[in-house]
């Protein structure tokens, strides 16, 4: 029942993610002609199937096993998907969508690993993801546990930013790392996972009274995966405001450590600046949408910070 809602939606949402496509193709985002980008949706769908497969079968079972407290037992399940996806997605699941290279020994491996050094930070690895065969946009992220943690610049980034301003991409994920944010994150689970589950329980247990699913002389059949499903989508959005709410800050303090690692606040706001044009972003996104959706400060209020910091100096 789950891998068929999962293949109903994705089928239903294909061609929005077509249209969507071919306006990053249209305004030069994208590079991928229409056979990759549908090898990549394809190869993401069987994934997301598969996993919403087990995720309703083991729903089900909860919901059957301890009926209106399974909410309790599915948080643990959420936490712990959370630890094992940071740690297995790295060698796992990302390698099936991008190839990824240790950055070999050179100039700008010695910068990495001399502003790790001077920020007191475990950088694990820096590895290189050939990005480019997909976007023209620029990123860099932080993730993996363990012995898979690694900081990823794209190569994007790699080939067509300075040095200057790739250092200070790079203090940025330094700063997350420093602060211990990927554990912070997995904290922030371990505590809102408990709270929306059981919100979402009951409201999936009055979604399911309206369409007749509250025959308790029984137990709950797959007929009660879409009243759940339905009610977690509900639940997943205001938490998703709240988690917004939470990166725009930890995102923040990123860029501040990266200012105070580097003392380079021109790089900085040409970073922002260049980082805006190459992934066609919205300087200064309306209010709403960016409270609603935005998981960074808008690029004018990136800007803002390098330019007080200046002043400070």
């Amino acid at each position: 029942m789950g891998a068929g809602l999962s293949v109903t939606l994705g089928l239903v949402g294909l061609p929005l993610a077509a249209v969507a496509h071919s306006r990053s193709v249209d305004v030069g985002l994208s590079t991928q002609d229409w056979g990759d980008w549908l090898a990549d949706a394809g190869k993401a769908a069987g994934i997301e199937t598969l996993f919403a497969a087990a995720g309703g079968a083991l729903g089900l079972g909860l919901v059957r096993r301890f009926r209106r407290n399974w909410w309790a037992p599915a948080s643990v399940c959420v936490v712990g998907l959370g630890i094992a996806s940071l740690w297995l997605f790295p060698v796992v699941i990302d390698p099936i969508f991008n190839r990824f290279e240790k950055l070999p020994p050179g100039r700008l491996r010695s910068e990495v690993l001399s502003l790790a050094q001077r920020a007191g930070a475990n950088v694990g690895q820096v590895y290189r993801v050939d990005a480019s065969r997909r976007t023209t946009g620029t990123n860099a992220y932080v993730n993996g546990l363990g012995h898979t943690k690694r900081v990823v610049l794209y190569d994007n980034l790699i080939d067509n930013f300075p040095d200057d301003q790739v250092q200070s991409v790079v203090a940025h994920e330094l700063g997350h790392q420093k602060h211990n944010d990927i554990y912070r994150g997995l904290a922030w689970l371990a505590l809102v996972a408990p709270a929306g589950l059981f919100l979402a329980q009951a409201l999936a247990e009055r979604i399911g009274r309206r369409a007749g699913l509250d025959d308790r002389s029984r137990k709950p059949g797959p007929a009660a995966l879409p009243a759940i499903a339905l009610s977690l989508a509900l639940v997943s959005f205001g938490g998703g405001i709240a988690s917004n709410l939470m990166s725009r800050r930890v995102e923040a303090s990123a860029d501040a450590f990266s200012l105070q690692l580097t003392h380079d606040p021109a790089a900085q706001i040409e970073l922002q600046r260049r980082l805006a044009v190459s992934n066609v972003a919205d300087p200064d996104p309306p209010r709403l949408l960016q409270l609603l959706f935005g998981s960074h400060p808008t690029t004018l209020e990136r800007i803002g910070m390098g330019e007080s910091w200046a002043r400070k100096r």
